[in-house]
């Protein structure tokens, strides 16, 4: 008898990388949700070049969420509410040893995005879908 895993979400999109002085530029992303990591989303930001590798950020779904509506996180990623004349946006701050970055989404975007991840697990059940064993084989090997 075969098992059906739940399927992988994933949105390709535009962000917009605020620079410094207020100038913004646009930057190739997706959104990635995978049921066998059902805490944490993904952002992977491709590469312009064709050589390139994406930078991948991961972080909990819950932040997500949390900063659509109020300023959420602490740390390394910090996600708000962003309103401009352009529409309503959301602030993605990504902060590393090797700089920060601020990113804008589009607050629909993300609306989308999460909606599809609850099709696939539903918000608050996303122990149901850990697999424990595999998750500490993991951790172990990472040593």
């Amino acid at each position: 008898m075969s098992v059906i895993r739940p399927t992988t979400v994933e949105v390709e999109t535009s962000l917009r990388l605020v620079a410094p002085d207020a100038t913004a530029l646009p930057v190739r992303a997706s959104l990635r949700y995978d049921p066998a990591d059902p805490y944490a989303v993904h952002v992977l930001f491709h590469a312009e070049s064709a050589g390139g590798e994406a930078v991948s950020w991961s972080f909990a779904r819950e932040l997500l969420v949390a900063g659509l509506d109020e300023p959420a996180g602490i740390g390394d990623v910090r996600v708000w509410p962003w309103a401009t004349p352009r529409g309503d946006f959301v602030a993605l701050a990504l902060s590393s040893p090797d700089g920060n970055a601020l990113f804008e989404v589009p607050r629909s975007v993300l609306v989308r995005f999460l909606r599809r991840t609850y099709v696939v697990v539903a918000r608050g059940r996303e122990a149901e879908h850990l697999d424990v064993d595999t998750a500490v084989s993991r951790l172990l090997a990472g040593r």
